[in-house]
C-alpha cells in the first residue's frame, strides 16, 4: 500500500511539474508532440514500470507448461571437469547440482478427507552452493497450487519453506522457466545453482482431481536465470549460438527454396534479415518491466541464459496467454498462430506437433521467418516497399505484427502520420542531447543530417515496449 501511495505521489509530482505527457488516465491518449521533456531517468522508470505491471505485461505472469513438453525433456549429458574461467566454473556448479538434485523427492502434501482431499500446494527443490562451507544443500520450499494468482508489484507471493534452518525469499515468476528464490543461512547468502519443479497435467488441475495430478506428475531440473549464474562469458557465447542458429534456419529455407509470401519471386531466405530473428528470440524473453528498469543488462541476462543452457534455453517459457517456446508461438486448441504458419509455409518442413516445434529453437525460428513474411504480405504497399529499401529500421512494423497481430501495424502506422513522421525519415536510435529527454518508447526521425527521438504516444503499451525493445537490440546481432 505504501508503495502504491509513494508512486501516486510521484506521479503527481511529475503532472505539476508541467511536463508534457499522458494524463492521469491510463485511457487518456497523450498529447502529440515531437519531444517529451521527462523528469530524472530514475523517476521515469518507476512510473514506466509501475504502469506496465498495472497493465498485466510482465513475463514474471506465467502459465503451465504442457505436460508432454515436460515429458520430452532432453536429459543433459553432465560433464564435470577442472576450469579455470568464471563462466566454466559456473557450468560446472550447474551441472553438479543437477545431479545431486537427479533422486531428490519432492515432498506432496494433501489436506482433507475422501472427496474433499486436496493437494497443499506445489513442491519445489533448489541446490544450494556455500562458498564459505565450500559444500551443498538441498532446500524444500512449497507454492500455493496453481493457477498462483500473483501479479509482480502487488502482494508478495505466499510460499512455505519446508527446510529448517535455510531462509528464503522470493525474487520473481510463478512457473517453470522464471520462478527464482534467494536463499540464506546463518547469515550467509546461499548461490542457486539447481532447481527441481513438477510439471503438472493441465486437464487433471483444472478437474481439481488431485491424487491423479500428483500422480502424473513430471518433474525437471531445469535452472532459470539467476545472478549467480550470470557472467559475461555466457552473454557472448549466448549470442554466438543465437547467431549460429539463425543463421542455419535461413540456410535450411533456402536450400528449401521457400518463396517469400511478401515478395513474389523473391526467396524467404532473403526477405527477413538475421539480425530480426535473433532479436525476437532476445527481446521476447525480456520482460518489459526489467528492460525499463536495467535496460541493456536486461538483454544481456537473456543471452547469458541461452550460453548457459543453448538449446534448452526458454524450453519452458509459457506466458500468461499460453505463448510458448522461446520465440513463444501460440496453440489454441489448433488453430493459433503455430498451426497456421505450418499450413502456409509447407515448403519449410516444419515440425507439425506444436508442443515440440514450438520448444525446438531451430524449428521455432524457421516457424518465425515464415510468419514475419506472412505479416508483410498483408501490410500496406507503401510499408512494403519501406521495408525492402531498409529491412532493419522498417522491421518494427514486422516485429509489431509478430508480437500483436495485423491491428497493431494499422495503430503503428496511424501514429506515426499523426506525428508526421513519414516511412522514409525513419532511422535507426541515435544519442538524445543533454538537456533534450525525450520519454521513451521512442522512434527516430532523421530531418536532415539531424536524427531525433519523437515519442510513440500510447496505442499499445507491450507493443510499444516491443518496438523500443527491438530497436535497441537489433543492431548486436548486424
Amino acid at each position: 500500500m505504501m508503495k502504491k501511495a509513494a508512486l501516486t505521489l510521484i506521479l503527481v509530482s511529475l503532472l505539476c511539474a508541467g511536463c508534457a505527457t499522458t494524463g492521469g488516465s491510463n485511457e487518456e491518449e497523450p498529447t502529440l508532440t515531437d519531444a517529451v521533456l521527462v523528469p530524472t531517468a530514475e523517476a521515469a522508470a518507476l512510473v514506466e514500470t509501475a504502469a506496465i505491471v498495472a497493465e498485466g505485461g510482465s513475463k514474471q505472469e506465467e502459465g503451465e507448461v504442457p505436460l508432454v513438453v515436460a515429458e520430452s525433456e532432453k536429459p543433459e549429458e553432465v560433464i564435470v571437469q577442472g576450469r579455470n574461467e568464471p563462466h566454466q566454473v559456473i557450468h560446472d556448479l550447474v551441472a553438479e547440482a543437477q545431479t545431486l538434485l537427479h533422486d531428490v523427492e519432492l515432498q506432496y502434501v494433501f489436506t482433507g478427507k475422501g472427496r474433499r482431499q486436496v493437494l497443499r500446494g506445489r513442491p519445489v527443490a533448489f541446490a544450494l552452493w556455500s562458498d564459505t562451507k565450500r559444500e551443498w544443500s538441498v532446500a524444500h520450499i512449497e507454492l500455493p497450487r496453481p493457477p498462483i494468482n500473483w501479479r509482480p508489484g502487488r502482494k508478495p507471493l505466499p510460499f512455505r519453506t519446508i527446510t529448517p534452518g535455510i531462509q528464503a525469499r522470493h525474487v520473481k515468476g510463478t512457473g517453470a522457466e522464471r520462478l527464482m528464490f534467494a536463499f540464506s543461512q546463518d547469515g550467509e547468502p546461499l548461490k542457486v545453482y539447481g532447481r527441481k519443479f513438477p510439471v503438472f497435467d493441465n486437464d487433471l488441475l483444472k478437474r481439481g482431481q488431485w491424487r491423479a495430478v500428483v500422480q502424473t506428475a513430471k518433474p525437471i531440473v531445469y535452472l532459470p536465470f539467476t545472478e549467480d549464474t550470470f557472467d559475461p562469458g555466457f552473454v557472448s557465447s549466448g549470442k554466438e549460438f543465437l547467431v549460429a542458429t539463425a543463421s542455419k534456419a535461413i540456410e535450411e529455407l533456402r536450400l528449401a527454396q521457400v518463396r517469400s509470401a511478401a515478395f513474389p519471386g523473391e526467396l524467404l531466405a532473403d526477405a527477413i534479415p538475421l539480425s530480426v530473428i535473433t532479436t525476437l528470440a532476445v527481446i521476447e524473453q525480456t520482460d518489459d518491466a526489467d528492460y525499463v528498469e536495467k535496460q541493456a543488462v536486461a538483454f544481456d541476462e537473456v543471452l547469458s541464459q541461452y550460453g548457459l543452457k543453448q538449446e534448452e534455453a526458454y524450453r519452458y517459457s509459457v506466458s500468461s496467454a499460453n505463448a510458448l517456446g522461446p520465440m513463444q508461438f501460440t496453440n489454441r486448441r489448433g488453430n493459433g498462430t503455430y498451426s497456421l504458419v505450418v499450413r502456409r509455409c509447407r515448403g519449410a518442413n516444419l515440425d507439425p506437433v506444436f508442443e515440440s516445434g514450438a520448444t525446438n529453437l531451430l524449428n521455432a525460428m524457421k516457424a518465425a521467418v515464415c510468419l514475419l513474411d506472412i505479416e508483410l504480405a498483408q501490410m500496406r504497399a507503401d510499408i512494403r516497399r519501406a521495408y525492402r529499401d531498409n529491412p532493419t529500421v522498417l522491421g518494427i512494423f514486422p516485429v509489431a505484427a509478430y508480437n500483436g497481430g495485423p491491428r497493431n501495424v494499422t495503430k503503428l502506422h496511424g501514429v506515426l502520420t499523426r506525428m508526421k513522421v513519414k516511412l522514409d525519415q525513419l532511422s535507426r536510435p541515435g544519442v538524445q542531447l543533454a538537456g533534450t529527454s525525450v520519454r521513451c518508447p521512442c522512434v527516430w526521425k532523421s530531418d536532415g543530417t539531424d536524427v531525433r527521438p519523437v515519442t510513440i504516444p500510447r496505442y499499445n503499451n507491450e507493443n510499444r515496449w516491443y518496438i523500443e525493445k527491438y530497436q535497441s537490440i537489433v543492431n548486436l546481432f548486424e
